[in-house]
């Protein structure tokens, strides 16, 4: 066979993967929107919100300092209309600033049962486990929601969430479907600020994120859960440390206690994934979404700070779900554009402007009816043009940040430094020393740089 013949069969090939590629994203895309529209254009009341009993639920909200909005985000909590729940405020020290937001929402909500517990405890390298532990261990009831600060909920979600855990099966369903283990809410994002990194951020959760975030979640074939806001039994997380090996029904995984539970998650930087991870992987269970969002409020976000935010989680993801990471920029608009493009030209000689023009209305469209789903009103005519060029510059970057996380280990978050270890865990680095020679004797040495974490061994 002739090299140019080779070319050709080559070419042929990849044309036909291209456009085989293109289809099945172009699948997944429209199966988020029409979840969406199923899922989120029409939120029931729970018949729970008027009830009289109901299954008990402690909220945990770890707080630090004055996150965008957190009045109002705090007073959703109380606001709930469930007959059964507690909240408990953790903060890590006695002069946080959120102290006082908490307290003025305690004394105005007499009736709600409200604590705070202030210190930390610490069991890894995660600082909002670290906050969180104490009132975990203190939670009167087994069902537990933790709702990030920068979070506000509607007055049904806890109820609707709550049926969603506990509820029967759908009609139809298997009789060997699983139970669920973990209830999760799409982010939703608001930005009160007009900053750049704050209306891309904002543009990137609540479409093509929101999108994938709900097709990914509807084929269910893995794992997949932002923790902005999640609800799971403490008996079922319990029995599970991270290690993702399946257990044996009825039992938990052998380690002591002191190392399952949501002190074993210290250890991981994004411990809503792992916990979810590992409630579907080591008993078995599944996850839902339940028809309400999480309401997240963009704080003050400059460009530099939306690109660094992106960059820690592709790190985190790559070190967690190494195969879906490198897939990633195969999945955004502008590589699907000249994918589509190249192959059409090469199989139909059709020319890639015509593709272009067709690829970037339509894909756009598929996003802006999810935010319609997602908010329950379509695009605000005052904000159009800003959100729409947010959108089109999330695009135009995607790749450039992906290509800047993928070279480095370091992430930074919360003003604190850490290195990505296997399977998502993190441990705290330290300044390198300032002198180019004794960097390069340490390095010679292999003088490792970070400080050792908590040692939590998994059995």
């Amino acid at each position: 066979m002739t090299a140019g013949r080779y070319g050709d069969i080559v070419l042929l090939g990849l044309s036909v993967a291209g456009i085989i590629w293109y289809a099945v994203l172009w699948s997944i895309s429209l199966l988020g929107c029409w979840i969406a529209r199923r899922r989120y254009r029409l939120r029931p009341r729970s018949p729970l919100a008027t009830a009289t009993s109901a299954p008990g639920v402690s909220i945990l909200r770890p707080l630090k300092g004055l996150d965008t909005n957190l009045y109002e985000n705090l007073e959703s909590t109380f606001q709930q209309e469930y007959p059964n729940f507690e909240i408990i405020f953790s903060v890590a020290e006695e002069n946080d600033q959120a102290l006082p937001i908490v307290r003025d929402l305690i004394s105005k909500y007499p009736n709600v049962k409200a604590t705070v517990v202030i210190g930390e405890e610490i069991v890894g390298v995660n600082p909002k486990v670290n906050n969180l532990i104490r009132s975990y261990r203190l939670a009167a009831n087994d069902i537990l929601w933790v709702l990030d600060s920068n979070v506000m909920a509607h007055p049904g979600t806890l109820a609707r969430s709550v049926d969603a855990l506990e509820g029967p099966p759908p009609p139809g369903s298997s009789p060997t479907l699983r139970r669920v283990a973990v209830v999760h809410h799409v982010p939703f994002a608001f930005a009160n600020e007009s900053r750049i990194g704050s209306r891309i951020e904002e543009a990137f959760l609540n479409t093509n994120h929101a999108k994938m975030y709900i097709a990914i979640n509807t084929v269910a074939v893995d794992s997949c859960v932002v923790g902005k806001s999640n609800l799971y039994r403490r008996s079922d997380l319990e029995r599970v440390n991270g290690s993702l090996k399946p257990v044996c029904p009825g039992r938990t995984n052998l380690s002591s206690p002191n190392h399952r539970g949501l002190p074993a998650f210290g250890r991981f930087l994004a411990e809503d994934n792992m916990i979810a991870s590992a409630l579907w992987h080591e008993l078995g269970l599944r996850h839902d979404l339940s028809c309400d969002i999480a309401r997240n409020a963009v704080g003050n976000m400059s460009l530099g700070d939306y690109v660094w935010r992106r960059v820690r989680w592709i790190r985190v993801r790559r070190h967690m779900v190494l195969t879906a990471t490198l897939l990633e920029p195969f999945t955004e608009a502008v590589m699907l554009s000249v994918i589509a493009s190249l192959s059409l030209r090469y199989l139909f000689a059709v020319p890639p402007w015509i593709t272009l023009i067709l690829h970037y209305p339509l894909w756009l469209s598929v996003d802006l009816d999810v935010y319609a789903s997602l908010a329950g009103h379509p695009l605000p005519a005052a904000g159009r043009w800003e959100f729409l060029l947010a959108w089109a510059a999330r695009e135009v970057l995607a790749l450039p940040i992906y290509i800047l996380a993928m070279f480095g280990d370091e992430v930074i978050w919360r003003g604190n430094r850490y290195q990505m270890l296997r399977n998502g865990e993190v441990r705290r680095a330290v300044p390198r020393p300032s002198s180019w020679f004794r960097r390069f004797v340490l390095l010679w040495k292999q003088t490792e740089y970070y400080e050792p974490m908590n040692e939590m061994p998994i059995d």
